[in-house]
């Protein structure tokens, strides 16, 4: 089998890559961890939620999650607050210098990504982006089957 010419093969090696480029603004310029980033982001588009929300919607593992959260609460970026439907539960929420990071990292990251799809004509970015959610769904449907 030729690896360059494997689909799973080729889009872990794009996934990486692209993650590598747009971690360069989250880690260098601010100290967040991807797995930081990524709950940072969901809570900012979620408001308050359970960690297992942050969880299904970032990928991560629900201990990179919890890791994550004790450095962002840690850094006074976030905060746990009680569960009033399930009293043993806790609820996250970006605190005010949450959201601020948030604020400034979110135009770099944008930035970034935006350089990346310059690379395609409108019409490709649409394709491709198409092309992405029918895969999505494929291989959904495949760890469905087992």
């Amino acid at each position: 089998m030729d690896l360059s010419s494997f689909l799973p093969y080729r889009i872990a090696v794009l996934s990486e890559s692209v993650s590598q480029c747009i971690a360069q603004v989250y880690r260098e310029r601010f100290g967040l961890s991807r797995d930081e980033w990524r709950v940072l982001a969901a809570l900012a588009d979620a408001g308050k939620v359970k960690t297992s929300t942050v969880i299904a919607s970032t990928t991560l593992e629900k201990m990179q999650v919890s890791r994550a959260v004790s450095r962002l609460e840690g850094d006074g970026l976030l905060e746990r607050i009680p569960d009033p439907e399930d009293g043993r539960g806790w609820l996250l929420r970006l605190r005010p210098a949450g959201r601020a990071l948030h604020g400034k990292v979110v135009p770099m990251v944008q930035a970034r990504e935006q350089f990346l799809l310059d690379a395609l004509a409108p019409q490709e970015q649409q394709a491709l982006h198409q092309a992405l959610n029918k895969l999505q769904e494929r291989a959904q449907q495949l760890s469905a089957q087992g």
